[in-house]
């Protein structure tokens, strides 16, 4: 499976970005797909996830309320609409791809990622 997210810029605390994943490979439909971030100096850290049945996504605290992840199987594309972004959401984003059924946080249970996408949120 291979990886591309998009869909990273500048942008005011307050705005929104869209973040898009597009997948290609073996069904996209039978991989869990999470979003992650890392800011400069910090480890990589889990934002959202989502089953490939697109049920019960899981989001971290910290951006609960906020973000929404989505999928489009036919388009083998997963999303991440991110509204009133914060400074502090500052990060590169990645997308990964787990096989099987189950949401997991943990990058390491992840076999494949994109190669990330910059978001950088002025105050």
């Amino acid at each position: 499976v291979q990886l591309q997210a998009s869909g990273g810029g500048l942008v005011q605390a307050g705005g929104s970005l869209r973040l898009s994943c597009a997948a290609s490979g073996r069904p996209f439909s039978s991989y869990v797909m999470g979003w992650f971030r890392q800011a400069p100096g910090k480890e990589r850290e889990f934002v959202s996830a989502i089953s490939g049945s697109s049920t019960s996504p899981y989001y971290a605290v910290s951006v609960k309320g906020r973000f929404t992840i989505s999928r489009d199987n036919a388009k083998s594309t997963v999303y991440l609409q991110m509204n009133s972004l914060k400074p502090e959401d500052t990060a590169v984003y990645y997308c990964a791809a787990a096989r099987g059924g189950v949401i997991v946080v943990f990058t390491t249970l992840y076999d494949y990622w994109g190669q990330g996408t910059p978001v950088t949120v002025s105050s």
